[in-house]
């Protein structure tokens, strides 16, 4: 357009759509089509996966979201799900639920470099990370990623998003997330009962005959989760990904384990207590509370002492009462403080002299503990430190 504008300006006469042409046959910054390669892919040999970003309307509200797809290549069978967010969690929770589906595991999943798989490589080179190693290992395949720039080698998913968007989506408001994917599942029947030009068969009827390679799934699979470690915080609620979730209030300040699964999150402070909670998708700070964390109103439970040192001092020296109390009224120093330095006087000094300097710093109106330290040091020196004058002479 640029080259065109400067032509015109220097009184050339011709049209945008000739100057293209002319660039075309003359091969000026314009590459011929190269034929594309075919790719055969047997039975059960290979599931393609990728995501996409969309919109959708749910509860009454426009939300971004993740679609993410997976598609049998021989069959073509198709199936997706829909999340807030597409991390690792979220990976494994939808290619289990991707491979109960399909109702086995094919050779290799094909993917496009993301950093949820990938841990460093790209290509043939790709290392995936092993968290994500392992649970292929679980099943039976193993992942596989395109080159950089090379998206058509996963033509058959990506090609899917532009069919979702255009036929699930357009025109369909939700609920919320569980019903959105339910009724995502329930299209993916649907489609893939329906015959395909570009395949001339209806998947179901191919899926039939791959079903037959697909690796079985093992007996039992264990559910997908995210462990993570959080502090209950001082009004009995444990953060995760800025939703709060209840706890007993006994488990205050105690450091607890989170469970995080698809749908709950278990929050464990031992072997034998736990609590459980119907998981948020997003990220909404609210606030989820079970009855029974709740307090009932109007009952209160026993305040405890705010002066526990108080109790240690009176307990050593019941004699020091006058003086704790005008300690209270009086100091310059939290309270806290004050009772915890008297608590060390206490337990330091001998008896004779810390009483015979409290008796005169009272006498006095002296509260200040610095000043009484003083004074308790002076006669602990006169009184337990005197030493014989003639002591040199006998030497």
């Amino acid at each position: 357009m640029r080259v065109h504008e400067e032509l015109t300006a220097g009184g050339a006469q011709l049209s945008y759509a000739a100057l293209t042409a002319f660039c075309r046959r003359h091969g000026i910054g314009y590459q011929p089509p190269v034929p594309l390669g075919h790719l055969d892919f047997p039975p059960g040999k290979e599931l393609q996966h990728d995501t996409s970003p969309h919109e959708v309307e749910l509860g009454g509200k426009k939300r971004k979201m993740q679609t993410a797809s997976s598609v049998l290549c021989y069959s073509r069978m198709l199936f997706f799900q829909c999340y807030p967010t597409f991390q690792r969690l979220d990976c494994k929770v939808f290619l289990t639920e991707a491979l109960r589906y399909m109702g086995g595991a094919p050779e290799r999943v094909m993917i496009d470099n993301t950093h949820v798989v990938v841990l460093r490589g790209s290509g043939r080179d790709m290392v995936p990370v092993p968290e994500m190693a392992v649970f292929g290992e679980r099943f039976g395949f193993h992942f596989v990623a395109h080159a950089i720039g090379h998206a058509k080698r996963s033509a058959y998913v990506e090609r899917n998003f532009d069919f979702i968007e255009r036929n699930f989506l357009a025109g369909r408001t939700f609920a919320n997330w569980e019903d959105l994917n339910q009724r995502a599942r329930e299209w993916c029947d649907k489609v893939n009962a329906t015959y395909k030009k570009h395949i001339r068969a209806v998947p179901r009827e191919l899926y039939a005959v791959e079903r037959l390679h697909l690796k079985p799934l093992p007996v039992w699979i264990p559910e997908v989760y995210r462990l993570q470690q959080r502090m209950v915080d001082v009004e009995g609620y444990v953060a995760l990904h800025t939703n709060r979730y209840s706890v007993p209030a006994d488990w205050i300040g105690r450091r607890v384990e989170v469970r995080e699964t698809k749908d709950k999150v278990e929050i464990q402070l031992d072997g034998r207590r736990m609590v459980t909670h119907r998981r948020i998708w997003e990220a909404e700070q609210q606030r989820i509370t079970l009855p029974e964390h709740r307090p009932v109103r109007g009952q209160q439970g026993p305040r405890p002492d705010p002066h526990p040192e108080e109790k240690a001092i009176l307990t050593a020296a019941p004699e020091l009462i006058g003086y704790v109390a005008g300690l209270k009224k009086r100091s310059r120093k939290l309270i806290t403080l004050a009772l915890r330095q008297l608590l060390r006087f206490v337990r330091e000094y001998p008896r004779e002299p810390l009483m015979g300097a409290v008796e005169e710093a009272t006498r006095y109106g002296l509260y200040d503990l610095d000043r009484l330290e003083r004074m308790i040091l002076r006669r602990v020196a006169n009184e337990y430190f005197l030493l014989n004058e003639g002591s040199e002479e006998n030497d």
